[in-house]
């Protein structure tokens, strides 16, 4: 289950927008270093790449994703979550409805 409350966090209020206001992320910063984003995702299929490993949380709707080097799609349902290795990229369709997240780096 996803956290649904940060603690001692630094919120970075500029908001990072991609495609076109489709998928919409904040970040926060933790004390110790590490970074964390959350966000929207709307109606449409999008790519990312990465660079650090990500851990992809998603914490309310549903989206289908496929990782680089993978064949199937596989459907991810609020309350799961899916990794995808540093250095890679992944392929992400939300049918309908927002998809949120919360994504880990590292």
């Amino acid at each position: 289950m996803a956290q649904t409350q940060f603690e001692n966090v630094t919120v970075i209020p500029k908001a990072n927008v991609y495609f076109d206001g489709k998928v919409v992320s904040h970040a926060i910063l933790f004390s110790d270093g590490s970074k964390k984003t959350f966000g929207l995702i709307y109606p449409g299929s999008y790519n990312f790449g990465t660079g650090a490993p990500e851990k992809m949380e998603i914490i309310a709707g549903s989206c289908k994703v496929k990782i680089a080097g993978k064949n199937d799609w596989k459907t991810y349902e609020a309350g799961t979550f899916f990794d995808v290795p540093g250095n890679s990229s992944y392929d992400i369709t939300v049918d309908e409805g927002i998809t949120e997240y919360i994504c880990s780096y590292g």
